[in-house]
């Protein structure tokens, strides 16, 4: 097991002064750089002005054209979560704006490949497309864009991915972080982008008179559940901006104002959309929505989320959880391989390759991410899981960890071995890449070469960032309530972790991989605690240990009590305190 070490963010335990939960908040907004509890999620008034978006006009009086033109406009986004949601909100506010010809295409991740390519545009053309809207991709589709001016179909591409040297030849980019854009939220998701493009297409036609008496001008907030389950879902740094889009989403849902698709995926997932958090989206909606793109194609993820029928969504929507199952057992299995590739190693943490590459002649292109994240965790190593596409070809999931840049380390290595790599994108922590099978040995030395530049033959020993020790007076259901509303938290504004000594009172395996204990803090009461896919530490869960948790609600048949959810457990308390 890697050694994993716990770091508070404050130099002081300023949590042991917090006499209430509201003053436990104001503490922990604090250690995020929040001095006032308002500024934690902000009205859609505080959003960062549109105007500073680059390509932003060029856009706008294109598809205005379009749409009082009554041209057909072609949607295609990505098959991942972000752009379902992209595309399912790019339909529905140009429908809204007076669109009468909106249409959508998820390029297939098994046919297709990423992104706007020659085929997909073979496929636009069919359909007879005036314009093609790239949703979360194309800033990278220099192939597609160019087929499709070859065929007379202008392309508007949305994106928030990092260019290459290279741009599309598009008729507009509109992408926070395309070159000379001033605009300074730079993390926004590809629904984030769709969102502001709405926005501003409005205003124009506002301006034009195409919205009116005859015409109502639609608001454009009905669709933020759609922002909020987007930007979640790609786990993109919840800087201000996108807390506000995120908030207000979560809003409207908790007041039962979310779109069908949406809803049914709560149902099914058991979750409660009057209490639903950036969790709930991250970690029940998103993966069932994905599931669709991992197993067969995204469509049936965007259908979902296009139906007005609370049936018909609740149908699909079921559809969805089967397929999300089926990914489950799928990734077990192949993350037991992945685990067997690695038995020949000295498996300690200090004598594994500063990066892993795997590879399964069986393993399943959409779960491979998933591996690679899993095996990242464990091993705390950047990790790229290689299945089989067909016809010679590789298909690489890159998944990084802190301190790794993982798309410019396989930048690096195109640009030192040119041809090795066929294609590839991505961000700091995720990528994919397509190579030829007798590549793979080729590759495998060159990117760990990469990495060791960056970080040396061993990575720094992974951090668990703790806000501190939680008082025992405050493990409560009163304070897990409150910290399950307070954020939204996500990347870079983290849910609230604490840490401390407990005494185990119970310990045992519960689904084959998660620990289950019942715990007692000093001068405290015994409370529950869960350790998702932590059951491999069941032989230390004795004694005086030394948990980092998250304090959550565990509502079982009706019943709400507090629980503490595990990130990690050590034996023993430390020699000295860690501070960050």
């Amino acid at each position: 097991m890697t050694p994993i070490r716990i770091r508070r963010l404050s130099d002081q335990d300023t949590l042991a002064q917090a006499r209430t939960p509201q003053d436990l908040l104001t503490a922990l907004y604090a250690n995020r750089g929040l001095t006032e509890p308002a500024e934690a999620a902000p009205g859609l008034v505080a959003l960062e002005p549109m105007t500073a978006l680059r390509g932003l006009g060029q856009a706008v009086v294109l598809l205005a054209e379009l749409v009082q033109g009554g041209g057909h406009i072609l949607v295609v986004g990505d098959y991942d979560a972000d752009g379902a949601t992209g595309s399912a909100l790019a339909v529905r506010g140009l429908k809204s704006l007076g669109a009468r010809q909106v249409s959508f295409l998820v390029p297939s991740r098994f046919d297709n490949g990423y992104g706007l390519s020659p085929a997909v545009v073979e496929a636009a053309s069919e359909r007879a497309a005036d314009l093609i809207l790239t949703v979360d991709n194309g800033i990278s589709s220099l192939s597609g864009v160019a087929r499709a001016r070859e065929l007379g179909i202008p392309v508007l591409v949305t994106d928030h991915h990092l260019p290459g040297d290279q741009l599309p030849d598009a008729v507009a980019i509109v992408n926070p972080n395309q070159a000379g854009c001033d605009f300074p939220s730079k993390h926004l998701a590809g629904v984030g982008v769709v969102f502001y493009l709405l926005a501003a297409l409005r205003g124009h036609l506002r301006e034009s008179g195409w919205l009116g008496a005859d015409r109502p001008e639609p608001n454009l907030a009905e669709l933020l559940d759609l922002v909020a389950l987007g930007t979640v879902a790609d786990v993109v740094t919840l800087d201000r901006n996108n807390r506000i889009l995120v908030e207000q989403g979560l809003r409207r849902i908790r007041a039962g104002r979310c779109s069908a698709g949406l809803s049914a995926l709560l149902q099914v997932a058991g979750r409660d959309p009057a209490r639903v958090t950036a969790s709930d989206l991250g970690f029940f909606v998103a993966p069932r929505l994905n599931a669709a793109g991992r197993l067969e194609e995204m469509s049936l993820g965007v259908e979902c989320l296009l139906t007005d029928d609370p049936a018909r969504a609740l149908e699909i929507a079921q559809v969805l959880d089967g397929l999300n199952q089926r990914r489950k057992e799928i990734e077990g299995e192949m993350r037991d391989q992945a685990e067997g590739l690695l038995d020949g190693l000295v498996l300690d943490g200090e004598t594994l390759p500063p990066a892993l590459c795997l590879f399964g002649k069986d393993w399943h292109q959409g779960v491979s991410g998933i591996v690679a994240a899993r095996i990242r965790e464990r091993y705390h190593r950047p990790v790229i899981a290689f299945a089989d596409a067909g016809g010679g070809w590789l298909r690489g999931s890159a998944r990084s960890i802190d301190g790794l840049h993982i798309r410019d380390a396989i930048d690096r290595v195109d640009r030192q071995r040119p041809g090795l790599i066929d294609r590839f994108g991505g961000h700091a922590m995720a990528a994919g890449l397509t190579l030829r099978a007798e590549s793979l040995e080729a590759f495998r030395d060159a990117f760990v070469e990469a990495v060791r530049a960056q970080l040396g033959d061993v990575p720094a020993t992974p951090e668990i960032r703790s806000d501190g020790a939680l008082p025992a007076r405050l493990m409560t259901l009163e304070t897990a309530e409150l910290l399950r509303l307070a954020g939204p938290w996500g990347k870079d504004f983290p849910e609230p972790r604490f840490d401390g000594v407990f005494e185990v009172l119970s310990a045992r395996i519960v689904g084959e991989r998660h620990l289950k204990l019942r715990v007692a803090p000093p001068d405290g009461q015994p409370i529950e605690a869960i350790g998702f896919n932590l059951g491999e530490r069941l032989a230390l869960a004795q004694g005086e240990v030394r948990l980092a948790y998250r304090l959550d609600v565990n509502d079982y048949r009706g019943v709400r009590s507090p629980q503490l959810l595990l990130d990690h457990l050590q034996s023993g308390p430390p020699s000295t305190d860690d501070r960050a």
